[in-house]
């Protein structure tokens, strides 16, 4: 099996050594991944300016670029510039979790919506903040429930969180927004974003949210399509 890597936090973060170690046991691994911190970049693409791309030698016995660039383009440079074929593409592990709607600003994610675009299935894959250890431990039995379910015949895209202690996999949905900002304005027309959680804990476990911050390893299908369904069916027929 052919492997691509790509994270956000940058090709020398922790959570995607973790990730190429393990992905090494699985198949053959190639590494695209930002040359510096893409997080929050969404999916986010360089349409007007040239950028690096650089062969480095960051993983033992694994080829590897680093871009300077968003974790999007590190997906196309390698299936659309390259013309690289890969059989899956693996974004990770992020440090902290991407869930609800904040998946929309996620790198980590956009990185699979991009493989989407170029006809490649992907798994986004995030852990706790303070720690990968959880997430490393259950790398084989996220993969074993998404083969034995067959997940990816169903989708496109799998948003996988794992917390720091815990080991129930669910099937879940997006959830609601998890975090917003606040806003500090300060000298020399300078604004300082801070974040500010909008998290009300429920026992829906049918939710992302909810089933990860209470203890649980959440896996939700994601589309790239959005179309508004319910909406054009009630247009269509005006």
């Amino acid at each position: 099996m052919k492997i691509l890597v790509v994270n956000d936090d940058g090709i020398y973060a922790e959570g995607i050594k973790h990730l190429v170690d393990w992905a090494k046991t699985k198949g053959e691994v190639t590494v695209f991944a930002p040359k510096v911190q893409q997080s929050g970049t969404s999916h986010s693409i360089e349409i007007h300016d040239s950028y690096e791309v650089k062969k480095v030698e960051a993983f033992d016995g694994v080829e590897a670029y680093s871009v300077d660039s968003t974790p999007a383009d590190c997906v196309r440079v390698a299936m659309l510039g390259m013309h690289k074929k890969f059989d899956i593409v693996l974004s990770g592990i992020n440090k902290g979790f991407n869930l609800g709607a904040d998946i929309h600003y996620s790198g980590t994610v956009g990185a699979c919506f991009e493989a989407a675009n170029c006809g490649a299935k992907s798994i986004a894959l995030s852990s706790d903040y303070s720690s990968f250890d959880n997430a490393v431990k259950n790398l084989d039995r996220i993969l074993a429930e998404i083969e034995k379910r067959k997940l990816l015949d169903y989708t496109d895209i799998l948003n996988v969180n794992v917390p720091a202690v815990g080991d129930e996999i669910l099937i879940t949905k997006v959830g609601g927004k998890v975090y917003s900002d606040t806003f500090d304005f300060l000298p020399n027309d300078m604004v300082m974003p801070r974040l500010v959680s909008l998290y009300k804990g429920t026992s829906n476990l049918e939710l992302d949210t909810d089933g990860t911050f209470t203890g649980h390893i959440t896996i939700s299908p994601l589309r790239i399509d959005s179309t508004d369904y319910s909406a054009h069916e009630k247009l269509s027929k005006n």
